[in-house]
């Protein structure tokens, strides 16, 4: 696996196929540069603001920023998950276990990977996963 971008995977018009090899050199770079681009515009995002304005107000100004310092702290966590989601499938695509079902070692589908590129269990792994949490209330 070469470390450097197919000529093709940069440009716009790729998208993995079903036609090529399952994660293909090719392929691996357009997931690859797909997560790299997620991770960019996540970082950029992760600028929020989460201090809070230390001038007194009346209640419901106190209240009004207090909420809003709760949501962008939901909003800076949610980040900081996807970004380990994402830095993970990066780690993955360098040790060869991309695309692969961490559950079954089958293919996830390429399908899932280009709605999903961070997905780490096949649609039937995940589906597994949900009624068992489901039926023992976890």
């Amino acid at each position: 696996m070469s470390n450097t971008p197919h000529p093709a995977t940069t440009a716009d018009s790729y998208r993995p196929s079903n036609d090529e090899p399952y994660m293909s050199d090719r392929q691996l770079d357009y997931f690859r540069s797909q997560l790299l681009t997620m991770r960019a515009e996540l970082s950029s995002e992760l600028g929020i603001d989460l201090s809070t304005d230390n001038e007194v107000g009346d209640e419901a100004d106190i209240a009004n920023r207090t909420t809003e310092s709760a949501q962008a702290a939901r909003i800076q966590n949610h980040h900081l998950l996807l970004k380990r989601d994402i830095d993970a499938a990066l780690r993955r695509i360098e040790d060869g276990s991309y695309g692969y079902c961490e559950d079954t070692g089958e293919e996830i589908g390429l399908s899932r990977l280009l709605a999903r590129p961070m997905a780490t269990l096949s649609v039937e792994a995940q589906e597994r996963r949900e009624r068992s949490a489901r039926q023992y209330g976890q």
